[in-house]
Order: structure tokens, then C-alpha cells, then sequence
């Protein structure tokens, strides 16, 4: 028995060594599963898994803002919350495209938002399929604060995504990008508030 016992424990460290080998060389296939590890593209740009995950959310994350957006045409509208819906619709397409060019320099996959279900995402700000089906019905009299109070929740979740890209990512155009969307959508926070208050 003792002649065995070492011999079956090396076998046993052998084995577990070489599965960590192996579960660890699967994990960095994808560099969200480690977000500071360094990443470089072929084209030369430095980047990370943070990097990675803010642009692969803030994608969908944006284009349910280019939905809501889409249910005002035809609504009665504030001049003021026309600007904003305008407003938004101008900032926030350019960016999906930024960020969908990263993700492709970068050899990710970019989501492809005309398929998914956005409403259920599990993701901070986000709107529920619920409440989307809510605001398209929703009667003209109740829509615009219903539709002021939808995008404060969602510019909210969009800045902690931001926040987190500032702090963690390496991508310096990312991380440009993610001080943008935290100052204008705090701006933009600040006047809904002040016009669903009035």
C-alpha cells in the first residue's frame, strides 16, 4: 500500500494539474473572464476584457434608448423633450457604431440588436419587455412622463456602466468615450428632472 499511495498521488496532482492547465487556457479565449488582462489587436490597439464588456453592453443598452426614442414620433412633445429624444437619437447612434468598429478590431462578436429581446437583459437601467409595451400604449395625456421617468432610470444605468469603464478599462478611446456618456446623460438627467418636476 505505501509503494502505491505516492505513485497514485502524483498521478492525482498530475491529473488536476494539467485540467487547470486546461480550463485555464479555455478561459483566455475570452477576455471577459479576466477584465484587466491586457489584450492587443491586430491592428495594434491595447485593450481589456472591461473594454470588451462595456462596449458589448453599452451597445443593446443604447439602441433600447434609439427604441424609446422611436415611440415619440407621432406623440404631442414639450419642445424641450423633442430636443432631448433628438438629442439622444444624434449622440447615441454615432457611438453604437464606434463601438461596434472596436469590437470588430478586436476580434469580439458585435450583439446583434435587430434579433435580441433588450427588455430582457439583465442589465442596470435597463427596461423590462413590459415596460416597453407599456410606453408604446401608453395614452398621449400620461406618455412624455412616463417617457422622461423611463430615460432618467436608463441614462442612470448607462452612467454606472460608464463609471465602471473609467475605473477598469484600458482603451483609451473607451475610456474617452465612457467620461462622455457619464457628463452628457448627467446633463440630460438634470434637465428631465427638472421637467418632470414642473
Amino acid at each position: 500500500m505505501h509503494h502505491r499511495t505516492p505513485r497514485t498521488m502524483i498521478a492525482a496532482l498530475a491529473a488536476a494539474a494539467a485540467l487547470t492547465l486546461t480550463l485555464s487556457a479555455c478561459g483566455s479565449d475570452d477576455p471577459v473572464d479576466d477584465p484587466s488582462a491586457i489584450q492587443t489587436a491586430d491592428n495594434g490597439e491595447v485593450f481589456n476584457g472591461a473594454d470588451v464588456v462595456f462596449a458589448r453592453d453599452m451597445i443593446p443598452h443604447h439602441a433600447q434608448a434609439l427604441e424609446m426614442v422611436e415611440l415619440t414620433e407621432g406623440r404631442t412633445l414639450d419642445p424641450e423633450v423633442q430636443q432631448l429624444a433628438d438629442a439622444i437619437r444624434s449622440a447615441q447612434d454615432p457611438e453604437i457604431e464606434t463601438m461596434s468598429g472596436w469590437l470588430t478590431a478586436w476580434g469580439e462578436d458585435v450583439p446583434d440588436t435587430s434579433s435580441m429581446d433588450m427588455g430582457d437583459m439583465d442589465m442596470s437601467g435597463m427596461m423590462t419587455s413590459e415596460d416597453m409595451a407599456a410606453l408604446a400604449t401608453a395614452p398621449d395625456t400620461e406618455f412624455q412622463d412616463m417617457w422622461l421617468s423611463m430615460m432618467v432610470e436608463h441614462h442612470t444605468g448607462a452612467i454606472e456602466m460608464a463609471q465602471v469603464e473609467q475605473a477598469d478599462g484600458e482603451f483609451a478611446d473607451a475610456i474617452t468615450l465612457a467620461e462622455e456618456i457619464e457628463s452628457s446623460q448627467s446633463e440630460e438627467i438634470a434637465t428631465m428632472e427638472q421637467l418632470l418636476a414642473s
